[in-house]
């Protein structure tokens, strides 16, 4: 079995992770003190330890967005240049690499965006996603993941009804990883387009109808994405 260092394991795509995938002694979950992505010497003891094969990079700051705006340095330091620090090591030991992006990178205007469509984020934590990316890109059998998901049940008691999006819930895309972890280049993953009140009834009955107010603080109004390759893959 190979082995697979998982980053993130405390976040809550990787709680969910750990839930699917208990019965596998392969998969390592280091905590952020000891695989700690703004220090190279560090990642690189636990890495000769472990031998890995793989791997799969979910830890970054996200929420609250605004905190990419406040704290530019901090989103850099982990975001980016965490992610670069990864890359080297994995180059270095000759380890494959799978990426957690965002759907975010796209320009969150027409939709529909498929792997190939030229990307503009449109907040910072997206281009630090993006930083991450390009670093990611120079590996040549990387795996890039742009993710559109959340978690279940869905949080809030409202749901907006102009919003289009792709969400899937974190079981989803941790039930199937494992077709996806030998693939390379790009994967939208996500579910069917829909508004997210529309997602968001399928879990939660009672929940509220609200028309989001555009401007310029707000959500992109439709950044979906094309998943056929990942329908395709799973």
């Amino acid at each position: 079995m190979k082995k697979i260092i998982f980053t993130g394991g405390s976040g809550k795509f990787g709680r969910i992770f750990k839930k699917f995938y208990s019965n596998k002694t392969n998969i390592y979950y280091p905590s952020s003190h000891t695989f700690d992505v703004t220090n190279p010497k560090k990642m690189e003891k636990f890495i000769k330890k472990i031998k890995p094969k793989f791997i799969i990079h979910a830890a970054a700051i996200s929420r609250p967005m605004i905190l990419h705006e406040k704290d530019i340095q901090r989103s850099v330091s982990t975001n980016i240049i965490g992610t670069s620090n990864i890359v080297n090591l994995c180059h270095k030991y000759r380890i494959k690499l799978v990426y957690f992006s965002t759907n975010y990178v796209y320009p969150s205007k027409k939709g529909n965006y498929k792997e190939h469509h030229p990307i503009l984020p449109f907040n910072n934590y997206a281009w630090s996603k993006l930083g991450g990316e390009c670093a990611a890109q120079m590996l040549k059998d990387s795996l890039i993941l742009r993710i559109c998901m959340t978690e279940k049940p869905f949080l809030y008691q409202y749901a907006y009804t102009n919003l289009k999006t792709n969400f899937m819930f974190h079981e989803d895309l941790a039930k199937v990883f494992f077709k996806l972890i030998n693939k390379k280049g790009i994967i939208n993953i996500g579910g069917p387009v829909q508004s997210v009140y529309n997602f968001a009834r399928k879990n939660k009955k009672n929940v509220k109808k609200k028309v989001m107010k555009i401007g310029k603080n707000s959500l992109p109004v439709n950044s979906t994405m094309n998943v056929k390759k990942f329908f395709d893959f799973c």
